[in-house]
């Protein structure tokens, strides 16, 4: 694991206050729980360890049959994709013959969650849906996801951290989405 960058060296700028969060993650519910009405137990599928706290406010304003799940996986060595999704903790549950809500952070490159999305769907998954918190204004991966089901907000390519999201395992814990800018 790289060393914490140091908070003396960066700047912290807010880009999403918890309060436009809070209310934007309640209409998404909104919409979550018309789109699944009437369709069964869905099972909630969280990417680690990005997702973390938005999938837990997201899922206690569901009120729907709900089992919840997580998975560690990436296609990235560093910063490079390496063109190959790698499961570091793949999901318990099985995914057979369920409604799957695939909950990450960022929709940037697109290419874990189009991966992700294809493995869910080839262990036999009745349904398999996307929700994001942020998607990035970048230019997607030839073999990419383009669009997530369910977005919270469009973002530019800045590098963000809070709200679960981190840098080196850093700021998960701010209640705010915030970009870093060097000093």
């Amino acid at each position: 694991m790289a060393a914490a960058i140091p908070p003396a060296t960066v700047e912290l700028e807010c880009l999403i206050p918890r309060h436009a969060i809070a209310r934007r993650v309640e209409e998404l519910a909104g919409a979550i729980q018309r789109d699944y009405a009437g369709c069964g137990p869905v099972t909630m599928l969280v990417v680690l360890n990005g997702a973390m706290v938005f999938a837990a406010d997201l899922m206690r304003l569901l009120d729907l049959p709900l089992a919840v799940d997580t998975l560690a996986a990436a296609s990235y060595a560093g910063t490079r994709s390496t063109g190959e999704l790698v499961f570091r903790a793949p999901p318990k549950l099985t995914v057979k013959g369920r409604n799957i809500l695939l909950v990450d952070d960022i929709l940037d490159s697109g290419f874990t969650l189009a991966r992700l999305m294809e493995f869910l769907r080839e262990a036999g998954a009745a349904a398999v849906k996307s929700c994001v918190l942020l998607d990035k204004t970048v230019a997607r991966h030839p073999r990419g996801l383009k669009k997530a089901d369910y977005t919270a907000f469009r973002i530019p390519d800045r590098f963000v951290v809070g709200y679960g999201l981190d840098a080196d395992e850093a700021w998960r814990n701010l209640p705010d989405v915030m970009c870093i800018h060097p000093k």
